[in-house]
């Protein structure tokens, strides 16, 4: 349904059920309704499509989408559709006589947006019959499927300037979530984009945690992960080879979570099957290697961890991304080893690629160490390779929570360096630490390599602390790998100022091996008043799907049934508020999610703005636990619960004396010393010294919290 003639803002708010615009969509989309090129980065989840969609609904015309993946395609046709908007594909996955429904569709100018792969485009019979109808906007998403220096290269995006040669006058919208500065050139060039504004958003995805950990047993690691914060959410896990895909899954499934693998080795009805299943059931685990996720549209991905390292940041960043899509909180975890640094390094060397190509691949691939091995701030380090400045902490990563500790590693580092060149540069790690704790090996006999200075040397540090040093002396620039050796390691021109003892080395101390306690464990983002709610409407929101074929999320975002529980509206109008409630959807659904709110009205008690860990202790408050039973329940200090307790009494919710077993007299006593004090009675301190110490703290900021 086209939306001539009205605002970008009227749409946005009656057709997608947004209130506003976010960051520059509004500047963007006005650009491209006046006719104008733009070439626009945001990260994944930043609201892109909206960029093209607006204007391809309030242009005259159709717009035409320029999507690389069949599965994207198919996904947003099915969201638009539920949106009220007219949307349709051209791709392969259409028979002859649904195809040319759509075409006839088309020419009848009944479509407002059609997404098709550049192949079809780039057909000679699409682009006649795109010279036949009305025209309203070119996007092309996953605009750095141009660069050939990409991990996502598709040569047929840079046939695309075509676009500009024969429909001068139609508008180009290019749209990516992953282009460093040589990118977004290659992006202008090829595209011939030199007259379109450039809209350069944040990379930052400020709701996902990024965390990575030396792979020490990395399956029981991923287990911990899964099991302690997201027990029952959606995921996905990337691994680097299609067998270790395969048994990953297969343990998942042991352990009891629905995880399925999707690898290039499988045939296209069960990848399409997984990717399925994934898209439309809540909490399926995906094991996968980098062929699944490009394009995948689900915004209730809250983790993503990879058992093996990523080839560069470009992929990391990403694969990453594919977390947290809805902005609600989401993981990104990562276990890796010395092992996945060599193994990228041999799939480099044998590749048939240009040795120009292999050269930038190798120092990508260092600079993805270099995160890896990093003792500040991930995500400065990670914005910073896309050329962004950001705070030199962000409090949202491993590092930022759990500083990493250092060590002088002057000594250990020149034991390592000695070893190797002493070895002749011929062995990998295994060997050299093999020689350097004096391992009774025959090998190392045979090579008289147990008459060396250094054979022993390091019998004080343990085999994995020994992988750790090698790794970081790797990862800085100290050692090299030797891929025609298989994976022997060689000195670097750089490790001469350590081994003459003229510089001195920070290294990154072992990490311990951590387990969770309950205490850390992941708090829901639902409030814990509206957990009944939340299950009910997710509930409802299954059994939509099921019934209109579609995944639940196309439906309504988890964000939106959040909102629906924080606000509980009551009429239909107060439901037209809610984010992500357009008109189209309010019609068809709001009736029934209202229906179902309605059934779980909120308490007194729990109707406040209080801290949800606040209203966890006043629940079980409620249920009559005391105090001490409480702290025990939640694994809190007492003098936590009584903070909690007091809050509550503070905002009249609770009567001091139901909260506290205290006589008359003893409650007495306690107020008229408050009021004796006068302004002294704000010190919690001054109060229990005036009480000669005989209440306990947290009794008596209960008394004052109800004075106050």
């Amino acid at each position: 349904m086209q939306h001539v003639g009205q605002t970008a803002l009227t749409v946005l708010q009656s057709v997608f059920g947004f209130s506003d615009f976010r960051h520059n969509q509004q500047t963007i989309v006005d650009q491209v309704i006046a006719g104008g090129d733009a070439l626009v980065l945001m990260p994944t989840g930043g609201g892109k499509s909206l960029c093209y969609q607006i204007p391809a609904l309030i242009r005259p015309g159709t717009g035409v989408v320029v999507s690389p993946l069949i599965a994207l395609m198919q996904d947003q046709v099915v969201a638009l559709k539920e949106l009220g908007v007219n949307a349709a594909f051209l791709n392969s996955s259409l028979s002859a006589a649904e195809a040319n429904a759509v075409e006839s569709a088309l020419e009848a100018g009944e479509i407002d947006l059609l997404y098709m792969a550049p192949e079809r485009l780039l057909n000679q019979r699409t682009l006649t019959m795109l010279s036949r109808i009305q025209v309203s906007l070119f996007a092309i998403d996953e605009a750095h499927c141009v660069s050939q220096w990409g991990h996502d290269f598709r040569p047929e995006y840079q046939q695309l300037r075509m676009l500009h040669e024969r429909f001068p006058d139609i508008p180009r919208i290019a749209l990516t979530a992953t282009a460093d500065k040589r990118t977004r050139v290659e992006i202008i060039e090829q595209l011939n984009l030199h007259d379109a504004n450039v809209y350069l958003n944040s990379f930052d995805r400020s709701n996902i945690f990024y965390a990575i950990a030396e792979a020490n047993q990395a399956k029981q690691q991923l287990w911990q992960f899964i099991e302690t914060q997201h027990a029952n959410d959606a995921g996905i896990v990337y691994c680097l080879s299609r067998k270790k895909v395969e048994a990953i899954a297969e343990w998942l499934t042991d352990q009891g979570r629905v995880a399925l693998p999707y690898h290039a080795g499988l045939s296209s009805e069960i990848r399409a099957k997984h990717q399925q299943r994934f898209l439309r059931e809540e909490g399926v685990i995906i094991v996968a290697t980098i062929a699944f996720g490009m394009g995948i549209d689900k915004p209730d991905v809250r983790f993503v961890a990879h058992l093996n390292l990523p080839k560069n940041i470009e992929a990391y960043y990403q694969e990453t991304g594919r977390a947290g899509r809805d902005g609600l909180p989401a993981n990104a975890w990562m276990a890796y080893g010395l092992q996945d640094v060599i193994t990228l390094r041999q799939f480099m060397q044998n590749s048939d690629a240009p040795e120009i190509i292999k050269r930038v691949e190798h120092h990508k691939l260092d600079a993805m160490l270099g995160l890896c091995e990093s003792i500040s701030c991930r995500r400065h380090a990670l914005l910073a390779y896309f050329d962004e400045t950001s705070p030199e902490t962000c409090g949202q990563c491993d590092n930022c929570q759990n500083p990493p500790e250092h060590f002088d590693a002057t000594e250990v580092a020149q034991k390592a360096l000695s070893c190797v060149y002493r070895t002749d540069q011929r062995f990998g790690v295994n060997y050299l630490i093999d020689v350097l704790v004096g391992s009774d090996d025959e090998r190392i006999k045979t090579n008289q390599h147990d008459q060396l200075s250094t054979f022993g040397i390091g019998s004080d540090l343990t085999a994995t602390q020994w992988r750790g040093i090698f790794r970081q002396l790797i990862a800085t620039g100290y050692l090299d790998i030797d891929i025609n050796r298989y994976g022997a390691l060689r000195l670097t021109e750089k490790c001469r100022a350590i081994l003459r003892g003229e510089q001195k080395l920070l290294l990154r101390k072992q990490q311990a091996k951590q387990t969770l306690s309950k205490k850390e464990k992941k708090q829901s983002t639902v409030r814990p008043q509206d957990q009944e709610l939340w299950e009910a409407l997710r509930q409802l929101r299954t059994e939509i799907a099921q019934q209109n074929g579609v995944p639940p999320f196309v439906i309504f975002h988890d964000s939106t049934l959040q909102e629906m529980c924080q606000t509980r509206p009551n009429d239909m109008q107060a439901m037209a508020r809610i984010s992500g409630v357009g008109a189209q959807k309010l019609e068809s659904y709001g009736q029934r999610f209202l229906s179902v709110i309605q059934q779980f009205p909120l308490s007194e008690l729990l109707n406040n703005g209080l801290r949800d860990t606040v209203n966890q202790t006043l629940i079980l408050h409620e249920q009559g636990l005391s105090p001490d039973q409480i702290a025990k329940h939640r694994e809190l200090k007492i003098s936590t619960v009584y903070s909690h307790l007091s809050d509550g009494i503070e905002a009249g919710l609770l009567d001091v004396k139901n909260v506290l077993e205290l006589e008359d007299g003893d409650f007495n006593a306690i107020i008229s010393t408050i009021e004796s004090l006068g302004e002294k009675a704000d010190s919690l301190k001054a109060v229990f010294h005036a009480l000669d110490e005989a209440y306990d703290y947290g009794v008596i900021r209960c008394v004052m919290a109800s004075v106050h």
